[in-house]
């Protein structure tokens, strides 16, 4: 769910930066810029939705929503704990945004800091890893990678006979008198997710962009002010699709638009200049985007 949407101030039409990704009954809360409490209402999105609070930069447009996210968490009494993560360099601005003001304290946050690249998590459904990025200051981008499975093959199947409650118990226990659970199914890769925001390139974007199902990435620019983009750490359109056609990316989401621009199919157009063939989405708040059905 894309919560917003704008590069460095909101519009009309934009908010500030927010995306929550749904995983296997877990909601995963990127970036919280002001207005994302708004914009949860908007879209549907309660509280309780919310597992973890990933943070790639201390810039107001990704944090400055922080407070309230918090706030409205223990307000509501979310009935699990919720971690977050950030670049540990900004920990000062962390509490500052937990403690903005008085509240009352009611769900357990895990403060969980980001000191280099590495996993931060790793569950049954899925692992979070970060890579440091390219920007004025420390800024992490986010992958989250399910483990690799196996698809069960009908034909394969129907030739040893398995059928009804049998396939769920070759499945659980790998094999089934004399069959093994390889000689029925075949690898299923598991889905990869990359969340990339204010960031120049840089060895990082493509070690989280890497064969990714879908990668949620910023352009903040149009190719032409490809220098600018430079100057002050961030990516083009056109360079967001190069790295995501380079990585095998499934499903490329270009967002975090500065407010220079009025025409988003423009980067649109730029992403398939640049060679993207895959899916493409160009951002726009309160849109829903699935992730790809696995290949």
């Amino acid at each position: 769910m894309v919560l917003g949407t704008a590069s460095q101030v909101p519009t009309r039409h934009r908010n500030h930066n927010g995306y929550l990704l749904r995983w296997d009954g877990e909601g995963i809360l990127f970036d919280p810029g002001e207005g994302t409490q708004r914009q949860m209402l908007r879209a549907g999105v309660a509280a309780h939705d919310i597992n973890r609070i990933c943070i790639t930069h201390f810039h107001g447009d990704h944090s400055l929503g922080l407070a309230g996210v918090i706030q409205r968490i223990n307000l509501d009494q979310v009935p699990h704990p919720v971690t977050a993560h950030y670049p540990a360099s900004g920990q000062k601005f962390f509490d500052r945004l937990r403690y903005a003001t008085a509240y009352r304290e009611t769900v357990p946050l895990r403060e969980e800091p980001v000191a280099g690249d590495g996993m931060l998590a790793q569950g049954s459904s899925y692992t979070l890893e970060a890579r440091l990025l390219s920007h004025p200051v420390e800024s992490f981008g986010y992958r989250i990678t399910e483990p690799d499975g196996r698809r069960m093959v009908p034909e394969l199947l129907a030739r040893h006979g398995i059928k009804g409650p049998d396939v769920g118990r070759i499945q659980r226990e790998g094999r089934l008198g004399t069959v093994t659970l390889e000689e029925v199914s075949e690898p299923r890769p598991g889905q990869r997710f990359a969340f990339v925001m204010d960031t120049r390139l840089c060895p990082g974007v493509d070690a989280l962009a890497e064969g990714c199902d879908m990668l949620v990435i910023e352009s903040t620019f149009l190719d032409e002010d490809e220098r600018l983009a430079t100057d002050h750490g961030h990516l083009t359109a056109g360079q967001a699709a190069r790295v995501a056609r380079d990585a095998g990316v499934r499903h490329l989401v270009l967002t975090h638009f500065s407010q220079r621009y009025t025409d988003p199919a423009e980067f649109e157009r730029q992403a398939r200049a640049a060679g993207f063939e895959g899916e493409l989405t160009v951002a726009a708040d309160l849109v829903r985007v699935p992730l790809p059905k696995r290949g």
